[in-house]
This record gives structure tokens, sequence and C-alpha cells, in this order.
């Protein structure tokens, strides 16, 4: 039987966010930290780790990972295969709102605690050649950060493809993982790191429930059908505007041949408009 993609949210939650595999979680995190050069976590208490089936067939909804470090420091981990072309604003929204509700009414501001959000992409959307990038709220001229409050990773799957196995971090054998090449290969990649075992472990159990892949493939389903319907919404915009331009540009090549004295008849034999339409030009013409 063929695994499932690891990629899928669905799939990575039932991975990552359930509290049975928070040594997962945390080497997982850890392999972040480190490529950005920041000290790890030893301890972490995931905030979410039930899953409602509704939100599996809810092709809005986000199935994503928030977690509390023993400092207090708040992470929210979410996975975006499709570019929506909205990340940067969605990203920031979501931090917004993962940042706001730790302050309960009556409390002090100074009570905020460092948020980091973490977003797996499966596209390129950073202009440059690094798969991990981490933003922080800095000056724009001596690089003083106002904040370590404020931290978001970004982490592009399709810029790790071509890494040669052996030669990379931590980091980009879990992300190797995730991109879930043929199993022979994730076993090659999970013999160095006993997390990344665990984790395929994992994955070949979901793999063979039944009812975890009805709901995969639901999970699957509802993501074509949501990103279809964007597609389809798209296409019925660019049509529309065409049609749009297009009788602009009529009514524009008949309001200059009125002008030059051409008959209606005339004019409506070569912009394809009725006779109606031309009167209701020259009447334009002349208010």
């Amino acid at each position: 039987m063929d695994l499932l993609k690891p990629s899928l949210d669905f799939v990575f939650k039932r991975i990552f966010g359930v509290e049975e595999n928070r040594d997962i979680l945390i080497d997982f995190l850890n392999a972040i930290f480190e490529s950005a050069n920041e000290p790890g976590v030893t301890e972490i208490e995931i905030l979410n780790p039930f899953l409602d089936k509704t939100a599996v067939y809810d092709k809005q909804s986000v199935l994503d990972i928030k977690a509390r470090t023993a400092d207090h420091t708040i992470i929210n981990i979410e996975i975006q295969l499709r570019d929506q072309k909205d990340m940067e604003k969605r990203t920031l929204y979501y931090w917004s709102k993962l940042y706001g509700s730790q302050l309960v009414q009556g409390e002090i501001y100074r009570s905020l605690c460092r948020t980091v959000t973490i977003n797996i992409l499966g596209f390129n959307y950073i202009d440059n050649e690094r798969y991990h990038n981490t933003f922080h709220l800095r000056e724009d001229n001596t690089g003083l950060i106002l904040t370590d409050d404020i931290e978001i990773h970004m982490i592009e799957l399709e810029k790790l493809r071509d890494i040669a196995e052996g030669q990379q971090r931590k980091l980009v054998r879990w992300m190797l993982f995730l991109l879930g090449p043929a199993k022979e290969k994730m076993e090659e990649i999970a013999m160095k790191e006993p997390a990344i075992q665990k984790a395929l472990t994992t994955l070949e159990f979901l793999s063979q429930d039944k009812e975890i892949r009805e709901l995969y493939e639901a999970r699957q389903k509802a993501l074509h059908d949501w990103n279809s319907s964007i597609h389809g919404a798209r296409e019925d915009g660019i049509e529309e505007g065409k049609a749009i331009g297009k009788q602009e540009g009529k009514i524009e090549v008949a309001m200059h041949m009125l002008s030059k004295g051409m008959s209606r008849q005339d004019v409506a034999t070569f912009t394809g408009l009725s006779v109606t339409e031309i009167e209701q030009l020259q009447r334009r013409q002349t208010q």
C-alpha cells in the first residue's frame, strides 16, 4: 500500500500534533531553530492536539499545530501546498490573532510572549535561493531588533528537491521526509534520525488505517475543490475583463466614427454594435 503524503496538512497534524509524538515535534522544531542559529526547546505543550473530523471536509479550515514552550513562547506551524498569492498577509493576520489572544481583559502588555509562526510551503515564494528564511522586526539601517516577540519562518519544500542525500542538515532531512519520496528513500533518511524513524513508523500506521485513508482522501478532495473554485473564479474574471475591454473598445471606435459623420448603419456594421446602441451613443455625444 502506498504511503500517505506527509505534507498534506491532515497527515502532518496526525504525525506531529498528537501527544504521543511530542518528542517528534520537539526534534522537528529544534531542526528549524538550529537552521536559524537559535536555541532549541526541551519541553513543549501542544495547545490543539485534537482534530475535529468535520474540519477535514471544510476546504477553508486550517489544520495547523499550536504549541507553547517552557519559556511560554507560542509557536504556530502551518503547511500551505498551493500559492494563493496572499501568504505574507495571511501570515501576519494569523500571527496577530495568536499574539493578541494571549492578553485577557485586565492584563498588562508586558505579559505578551514571543510568538513564532512557521510556514512550510509547497511552492517557491521568497525571491532568493534559500530554502529557509527567518524574519524579525528590525531597524532598516542598523539591523537592531525592536523586539523578538515576532518571528516568522518560511520554509520552501520545492527548493530542496535537488539537494543530495547525505550532505544536508537535520532540517533538510525532515523536509525531504515531508516531500514524501519512495518508501526506500524514506527509510534511508530515517536511518540517520531516530525521530524521523518514529515519524515514518507513524506514517506507515496511518497509511494502513482504513478510516484515516478515507479522511485523507476527503481532505484531498476538499482542498482540490477549493483550488478548482479559486482557479475557475480567476478564469471567469479574466474572461469578463476581456469582454468588458472588448466592448469598451467597440464603443470608443464607434464614437470616433460618429464624430467623423459616418452613418449609424455603417458604424453598426463595422463595430458589431446594434443600431439602437449607436443611437444611444449619438445622444450621449449631444448631451
